[in-house]
């Protein structure tokens, strides 16, 4: 992997940033921080600055600062879904309490902050805040789309777009920045971003009803039972019968996993999975588009590859 010294270079940021002299903010940060992640948005940082030929060392401080971001939004997230699984391991609200994870959360933003200024470019600083800015307000339109089945599509794909590709966008663009790319570069690796990132989320949609739990390490149907609407609910919505419509419906409006296994099978027999597979393949070659006229290296190969990778997984 041609980031892996950097990667260790990130992680070691990481370590040292967690620092507080506040106990239970080293406890719960380095829990969730160390909990299996695939560190995805950090190494975005990297393989834009590398496909960009940056030559320096901000992009290790940078992809440290993606990652805090990302998982202060985690830890927001599972306090508001009342998640009790993230990868396999206790979330850090039920382990720790909502109080610390929220105020955690707290710390992991701000010192995210403190970090940026100190790289000292007000491009990457407002890139990021407004990236950081775009998820809260993505947050909010999913709390608003809870047990809400009348949700259409786009606006569906704009929570999407708001709360998980903002930062993957981000991401990208910063690597971009840092290399002192052309403006036309930067967009396009920025496009890349939120494409892949817009795939990824739709393929987490689709493995929330068709996963192996030990290789997610998240419970089956958690969407459900939070009355969010995806997009395999809202395709079955459209397509099924008019039983199955209502029935989708009424798990929506309602929550809670009584309904799980026959809504799987709604799901199942009106091909919701696939037509997501499908959209999140589009999303795929739309990334690749995107990053096509950069020259080739093995940082354009491991994006390409990466969006791959986005739509194929398992887990």
């Amino acid at each position: 992997m041609p980031i892996s010294a950097d990667m260790q270079a990130v992680d070691a940021v990481i370590r040292t940033r967690l620092h507080s002299d506040v106990v239970l903010i080293r406890q719960v940060a380095e829990y969730i921080i160390h909990s299996g992640g695939k560190r995805l948005r950090p190494a975005l940082v990297l393989f834009a600055a590398g496909a960009v030929g940056y030559q320096g060392t901000n992009h290790h401080e940078l992809a440290a600062v993606v990652e805090f971001i990302h998982t202060a939004t985690l830890l927001h997230d599972d306090v508001v879904d009342e998640s009790e699984l993230r990868r396999g391991r206790d979330t850090a609200n039920a382990l720790f309490g909502n109080a610390a994870s929220v105020l955690v959360g707290d710390f992991l933003y701000s010192r995210a902050f403190q970090m940026m200024v100190s790289v000292g470019s007000m491009r990457i600083m407002e890139v990021l805040a407004d990236a950081t800015n775009t998820i809260a307000e993505g947050e909010v339109l999913q709390l608003l789309n809870c047990h809400e089945a009348d949700v259409a599509i786009e606006d569906y794909l704009k929570v999407i777009r708001y709360k998980t590709a903002k930062l993957f966008e981000a991401a990208c663009r910063i690597g971009a920045i840092l290399g002192g790319a052309s403006a036309e570069v930067e967009e396009g690796l920025a496009s890349y971003g939120m494409h892949l990132g817009t795939a990824f989320q739709l393929i987490d949609d689709v493995l929330d009803y068709s996963a192996d739990e030990a290789h997610t390490g998240k419970h089956l149907g958690d969407d459900l039972a939070e009355g969010k609407p995806t997009l395999p609910l809202i395709h079955a919505m459209q397509h099924g019968t008019e039983a199955q419509s209502a029935l989708v419906r009424k798990a929506i409006e309602e929550g809670g996993r009584e309904e799980f296994a026959a809504v799987l099978e709604v799901i199942r027999s009106c091909g919701a999975l696939e037509e997501t597979r499908r959209r999140a393949a589009q999303e795929s070659a739309y990334a690749k588009s995107a990053i096509a006229a950069l020259p080739a290296s093995i940082f354009k190969e491991s994006l390409l590859k990466l969006s791959d990778f986005a739509v194929a997984r398992d887990h």
